[in-house]
């Protein structure tokens, strides 16, 4: 009896190992793959998809990838100025927001989660929605890959184009082409704080449908952007 035990412990030991070295194997092929490749579908659009079929609506998925070169410097500089001020200068965490955002937390103030944008694309690239701390571990890890393999230029490039940024539409391209009817590279500062300001929440805060505090915020990412440090990958 003893020994059967032992087998099944054995089988179930192996399982798990080599299920978990196949998980580093194709995490790390993947996250490297995407270095060079366009993202063009995500776990979040696959959730969305299924939500929309769930609740008998038409299927909408609006996206269209463009290089960095197509994108505004203005809508970079306002993404850096409202998500991640310190994005050029962490490798892929930024400890003094997490722990300015945990003590907040703590005396029941609601502020941002003090995540990178590094992070965030980490969270929107490769895994789910809802949050836990199984989650944030994968988050972290996947974080951790792409600093080590990309570049800052690429980990933004990803950002901008897979964001969700409404009902169905992902991506800054989309999005300026649904709000402002043109493309991303011709976003004026107004404009581009304007699409960040909804970043935090897409689906309940609507670029055509500003709220005050969407104007404020709007008005506080311009005033700031010229603060940051300027990056022009659009040359």
């Amino acid at each position: 009896m003893k020994n059967k035990k032992k087998t099944f412990l054995g089988k179930i030991f192996r399982i798990l190992k080599r299920a978990i070295l196949a998980f580093f194997i194709l995490s790390i092929l993947t996250v490297v793959l995407y270095r060079f490749l366009p993202v063009t579908l995500t776990p979040l659009m696959i959730i969305r998809l299924g939500e929309q079929a769930i609740n008998g609506e038409s299927l909408k998925l609006h996206k269209r990838w463009v290089p960095i070169e197509k994108i505004s410097p203005n809508i970079i500089q306002a993404a850096v100025t409202a998500e991640d001020q310190n994005f050029h200068n962490h490798y892929g965490f930024d400890f003094k927001a997490m722990k300015k955002a945990y003590k907040s937390n703590k005396r029941g103030k609601k502020i941002k989660g003090g995540s990178t944008i590094s992070q965030q694309t980490a969270k929107n690239v490769f895994l789910w929605t809802s949050r836990s701390y199984i989650r944030k571990a994968f988050e972290g890890y996947y974080t951790a890959l792409m600093e080590l393999t990309w570049s800052k230029k690429r980990i933004m490039e990803v950002y901008l184009n897979v964001i969700e940024m409404g009902d169905g539409i992902y991506g800054v391209e989309m999005a300026s082409q649904t709000y402002f009817n043109k493309s991303a590279k011709k976003l004026t500062e107004n404009e581009a704080a304007l699409i960040v300001a909804c970043f935090p929440n897409p689906r309940i805060w609507n670029v055509s449908k500003p709220t005050n505090y969407i104007r404020r915020r709007q008005q506080w990412i311009v005033n700031n952007m010229g603060k940051m440090r300027n990056v022009n990958w659009s040359k």
